[in-house]
């Protein structure tokens, strides 16, 4: 069950993170950006549970979740930047 509430979680976080960083670089599509959203909250899981923040097998809240999908799609956009003006 914690996967499943991870991956509401980050469909929730990836959508506010994009209201709170939008930007040209960032991923335009909804599904993109929610994928983006999942990633970050599993990666403010694992990282939180890293720095003892969470016990093992508890799920990043939604504020780290939020957390987590900025800086996914902080660096989303980095490598994307980099990809489109090497072309």
């Amino acid at each position: 069950m914690g996967i499943i509430w991870t991956i509401i979680i980050g469909f929730i976080a990836g959508v506010i993170a994009k209201l709170i960083m939008p930007g040209d670089n960032e991923p335009t599509g909804f599904i993109l950006t929610t994928i983006l959203g999942i990633v970050g909250a599993f990666v403010a899981t694992y990282l939180g549970q890293a720095l003892g923040w969470y016990r093992p097998g508890e799920g990043a809240g939604l504020v780290g979740a939020v957390v987590g999908a900025i800086i996914v799609l902080f660096v989303y956009g980095l490598v994307a930047g980099r990809s489109r003006r090497a072309i």
